[in-house]
């Protein structure tokens, strides 16, 4: 297997990253975002300053993206905020740990002291496993806040770490 290799991309580049993103969002079960939001409003939300978005790449094939951003404006700005999308069909690899570890380099490169992910839905087992293998807190947690599709109204934690 060749190696991973994650790039920055913008917006001209979001179709490298949509399929993988709409994917995801489509299960109605890991992100906020609406199942059917369309190609403009993703690259809106992920592309627009300062947000800053990735892909990560096998032998030219997108396997996952990410976003990384201010988690908050002004003096909230010093800590990041970020969110990671993986194929069903890369999932196991390796891919969002490596992508985990791509952003807190970077984030550490921007100047940000902390990454905070504000919404990780319970149910995403393995998502919270993986993040608390790279040293992310859960630091809170809201009741109900997220609309599962399959499990109905879910718990979503705040998880946080110092870079």
């Amino acid at each position: 297997m060749s190696e991973l290799n994650i790039r920055a991309i913008d917006a001209k580049d979001f179709d490298l990253a949509w399929p993988v993103f709409r994917e995801v969002i489509a299960g109605g079960d890991t992100y906020s975002f609406p199942p059917d939001m369309d190609f403009a409003a993703a690259r809106a939300a992920w592309t627009t300053p300062p947000a800053r978005t990735y892909v990560a790449e096998r032998d030219g094939t997108v396997l996952g993206c990410y976003v990384l951003k201010p988690n908050q404006p002004g003096l909230g700005d010093h800590v990041a905020n970020a969110g990671y999308m993986v194929a069903a069909a890369a999932r196991g690899q390796g891919i969002a740990s490596a992508m985990c570890l791509h952003s807190m380099d970077e984030a550490r490169r921007a100047g940000f002291t902390a990454m905070q992910f504000n919404f990780v839905v319970a149910t995403n087992t393995k998502a919270v496993a993986l993040w608390q293998r790279h040293g992310f807190a859960i630091v809170g947690r809201v009741p109900g806040a997220f609309r599962h599709a399959v499990h109905g109204p879910t718990d979503v934690y705040v998880m946080h770490r110092y870079l």
